[in-house]
């Protein structure tokens, strides 16, 4: 997309940079010298089973066996093998650190302000690990939690992972029908929640839902009710409920970890369930743990002692991301709550007073806060930050020149994309390469990602299906509940047999990175030409006027037609001038072929718990077809926007 990078690492940081050590790492474990990050990924591909023993070794995995086998059937996907003989514990990983130091920083909103040290962690983990192991919980049963993101959701997914049990979250804004979705899937043993929690200044009682929720998941034997905005709410109405602070041992024996296979199931995560009930994606503890150690330390440079920030609820997989970050030695800094109270200053606000190094968020929130004309690079002190991190959605090309112009001009603007489905990522950061406007800097190594065109060829510089065609070890362990990984390998493996067909409509380019324009099953095809609907958000968003916006495309006439939907900023009334000005900028900025058939005002656009749109629900909407589970919205009542519009009637 550009020839000319926005940004290059320095000597100074080349030399520093993980990646750079790990280079000469793998020279004396293997022999070859790797010179830069593409001879890095083409060698990390071509020798998975060397690539995934120096990401083992240099990452310093702590297990109680290693095994000699490396892979085994790796010519099968699903059904290769990693470390088949390994032995280890998750937590074990992550609580490697001891000391004084902080191991988590906590804000909730303006409410409140925690630390936790690296010796108060450990000891959290320990109370609470033995108060699960007194109530029976062990290997392979599941805790869920209905939690925000503050410091106790951690400690009782470490104590549940510390043995060898299976953990599961979703975050408080869920509503009843959602959190059943997903917990009555699995039916949990012990269910974990807060009493109330804060979002937008205001105090959300928990106690009702979670209520609803037990009558209708009579797995729960336990309840543990964490005081987040009161300390001990009156609990008598509540089956089988017991305060936090009465649930945990008042002293524990040390942490024992219990060693599990690589494959053992460590987490179970959720589908945004927006086209049915949510499948529930089992993954495993080795597969996690070293795809994060490695794009933590390699691919976003998170070294011991950093402070690693990440705006992400429980719901959303980047939460479990982010707290593998102790793994590395990092402290977590923790956020609660609404990310633009008491105003869009919050999150640098906390991220100067707690030297924070790598910065994570939204695509939508860049875009939120440059829309709210903020400029953080005059009002902020932000020397220790080297990194930002964008996901959820495509970072537009102007989000780049916001980070640059606004934020801050010396660091590494890493646009990140993979999924729930991986727990991961397959495009991401380098900190030791260039950042060119509007692309994803490179492939994740030891990812071997393609883009396949319609003949199943893998093209460059080409929009294409994004395929990976090797196994690689954070592959998800199946679907729960899921006989003969009949679902699991209908939805990645039925394009391609044996090969990860992910769903992402994308560009391999000439820099070796990658532009992604949607998702393939909401691509438009007006005349038979294939669109990603990123391409014409790109263009629509540069329009002073429009919040943001949604595009589908709706049978018409025996062909397709594109229609967008905009969101205008507050007292604005669609016209015609503002019509005719996206128009022209859709025409100019992308093609012809883009540029929509007809533009309709909306109130609202309706969007996953994670931030997402909704282009699919969107669409059966507009077409008159249910939308199967409206639950997974954190906005349902935006689809009303869509339903029997005149202007879309066929």
């Amino acid at each position: 997309m550009a020839d000319r990078p926005l940004w290059q690492p320095s000597p100074e940081r080349l030399s520093d940079a993980n990646l750079t050590r790990f280079a000469a790492h793998v020279a004396k474990e293997w022999g070859p010298k790797l010179e830069g990050y593409d001879a890095i990924y083409d060698w990390s591909v071509r020798e998975p089973e060397k690539f995934w023993q120096s990401i083992w070794s240099f990452c310093k995995v702590k297990a109680s066996t290693k095994g000699e086998r490396v892979l085994v059937d790796g010519d099968k996907m699903p059904g290769a093998k990693f470390f088949p003989d390994a032995r280890l514990n998750f937590a074990e990983n992550l609580l490697r650190k001891t000391g004084s130091g902080d191991a988590i920083v906590f804000w909730g909103e303006d409410k409140v302000r925690r630390r936790l040290s690296w010796d108060d962690l450990n000891d959290a983990v320990a109370r609470f690990a033995e108060g699960l192991r007194k109530f029976g919980v062990g290997s392979g049963d599941k805790v869920a939690a209905y939690m925000p993101n503050m410091p106790e959701t951690v400690i009782a997914a470490l104590a549940t992972t510390s043995l060898g049990a299976i953990w599961s979250s979703c975050s408080p804004d869920f509503g009843v029908t959602g959190v059943l979705d997903r917990f009555g899937q699995i039916a949990p043993k012990v269910l974990i929640s807060v009493e109330g929690y804060y979002y937008g200044g205001k105090t959300f009682d928990q106690l009702p839902k979670v209520n609803e929720i037990l009558a209708k998941l009579p797995s729960v034997e336990k309840t543990v009710i964490v005081g987040y905005t009161r300390d001990r709410a009156d609990l008598a109405g509540v089956p089988n409920a017991v305060h936090y602070a009465d649930f945990i041992a008042a002293k524990a024996p040390p942490l024992r970890f219990e060693q599990v296979p690589f494959n053992h199931p460590l987490y179970i995560l959720y589908s945004s369930g927006t086209t049915g009930v949510p499948k529930c994606i089992v993954h495993g503890v080795g597969g996690t743990l070293l795809q994060h150690l490695k794009e933590h330390q390699l691919q976003s440079d998170v070294k011991a002692g950093d402070r690693v920030f990440y705006f992400t609820t429980c719901g959303w997989m980047m939460w479990n991301w982010l707290i593998s970050g102790l793994a590395s030695e990092a402290t977590l800094l923790l956020y609660d709550g609404s990310p633009f109270h008491p105003d869009g200053r919050v999150l640098f606000d906390y991220a100067e007073a707690e030297g924070c190094t790598l910065f994570g968020t939204s695509a939508k929130w860049i875009d939120a806060v440059a829309k709210a004309g903020l400029e953080p690079i005059k009002t902020h002190k932000l020397p220790a930050m080297r990194t930002i991190c964008s996901t959820g959605s495509p970072l537009a090309p102007e989000g780049f020149d916001f980070v640059y112009e606004k934020i801050k001009q010396d660091v590494c603007l890493s646009s990140i994309s993979g999924g729930t489905d991986i727990v991961s990522c397959f495009v991401l950061g380098s900190p030791i390469s260039p950042v060119y406007k509007g692309e994803i800097q490179k492939r994740g190594l030891g990812m071997p990602v393609e883009v396949w065109n319609d003949d199943g060829k893998p093209v460059v510089e080409e929009k294409g299906e994004l395929v990976c065609v090797k196994p690689f070890p954070c592959m998800p362990i199946g679907f729960y509940n899921d006989p003969g990984d009949a679902k699991y390998r209908a939805a990645y493996f039925d394009n391609y047999p044996n090969i990860w067909c992910h769903g992402d409509y994308v560009e391999l380019t000439k820099n070796g990175g990658m532009i992604i324009y949607g998702r393939s099953d909401a691509t438009l095809n007006p005349g038979g030409v294939r669109i990603g609907t990123a391409e014409i958000y790109r263009q629509v968003e540069k329009i002073h006027e429009v919040i943001e916006s949604l595009v589908i495309g709706q049978d018409w006439q025996n062909d397709v037609r594109v229609v967008l939907f905009v969101r205008l900023r507050d007292g604005i009334t669609l016209n015609k001038d503002i019509v005719d000005r996206i128009r022209k900028q859709v025409r100019e900025g992308a093609t012809p072929r883009h540029v929509p058939s007809l533009i309709l005002q909306v109130q609202d656009i309706p969007r996953t718990k994670s931030g997402k749109i909704v282009e699919l629900a969107v669409r059966n909407v507009v077409m008159g077809r249910p939308v199967k589970n409206v639950e997974a919205l954190a906005n349902p009542e935006a689809l009303e926007h869509f339903r029997n519009r005149a202007e879309l009637a066929v």
